[in-house]
């Protein structure tokens, strides 16, 4: 296990998110899983130090994130700005969807993702702004 990904503290919070996802997570994990989109090779409920990232494709540091109806609070909105600020420092992208995204425009969702992830493996990335041991966790 590395410092930052997928601490083992942390992997009963992950396991339980996988086991319970929402309709939203169900409907585009079809999607994503099995390297189904391009071949890119998603992980669901990964973890950075204590956050959880709902969809994160190790290889182009890719997180993808479902937000729903309580993200629109506005203390869980710059709960959720800061959490992505920090994440971003490890070198990740994010993309962000509504649930009624997946929900009424999956296709549309799904190209934004292909298209950012082939984006991302054509543009080199700029080292993490964090020191230390920054490898994958598998």
């Amino acid at each position: 296990m590395t410092i930052h990904f997928n601490k083992h503290k942390f992997k009963e919070t992950r396991k339980k998110l996988r086991n319970n996802p929402t309709q939203t997570e169900r409907i585009l994990w079809d999607e994503l899983k099995g390297k189904k989109l391009g071949g890119f090779k998603f992980r669901r409920q990964y973890g950075i130090d204590q956050f959880v990232i709902d969809f994160y494709c190790p290889r182009i540091k890719l997180a993808v994130e479902l937000d729903g109806s309580v993200h629109q609070n506005s203390d869980i909105k710059n709960y959720d700005r800061e959490r992505q600020k920090y994440i971003e420092t490890f070198g990740v992208t994010f993309l962000r969807f509504k649930n009624s995204d997946v929900l009424k425009r999956k296709e549309w969702v799904l190209e934004q993702i292909l298209v950012t992830a082939r984006r991302l493996t054509t543009t080199p990335k700029s080292p993490p702004c964090k020191g230390g041991d920054l490898k994958e966790g598998s």
